[in-house]
């Protein structure tokens, strides 16, 4: 065929591929291969780690729900565990010294504002 003054080949188009040396091509495939199965061998490390450190979390949460149950079962029955005993004083405390160091602050400022 003639096109445009130039003669055509039937058949393919493009560049013809050059002759691949067979070796090659099977090495670069084995090693493709090698790093695809040391991506995936990762991946499941890390995904298996992700997932033993979730179960570590539930099992902790887990326990942590059971407390509350008992505190809540000890308090249905009229009894006041000790740990809330304590987070309760612990609080009053903490707000007793709260209230102690506004009424330190007022009596400086009223002083201060008393003595010219």
């Amino acid at each position: 065929q003639v096109v445009g003054g130039k003669v055509k080949k039937p058949g393919k188009r493009g560049r013809k591929p050059a002759k691949i040396d067979l070796k090659a091509k099977l090495e670069r495939s084995r090693q493709s291969a090698r790093e695809c199965r040391a991506r995936k061998k990762l991946r499941y490390q890390y995904l298996e780690e992700l997932v033993s450190s979730r179960e570590r979390a539930i099992c902790a949460l887990r326990e942590e729900l059971e407390m509350y149950k008992q505190w809540c079962m000890a308090m249905d029955q009229g009894k006041i565990p000790s740990e809330i005993k304590a987070l309760l004083t612990g609080e009053e405390q903490g707000k007793a010294q709260l209230n102690s160091t506004k009424l330190a602050k007022a009596a400086k400022t009223e002083a201060n504002s008393s003595n010219p």
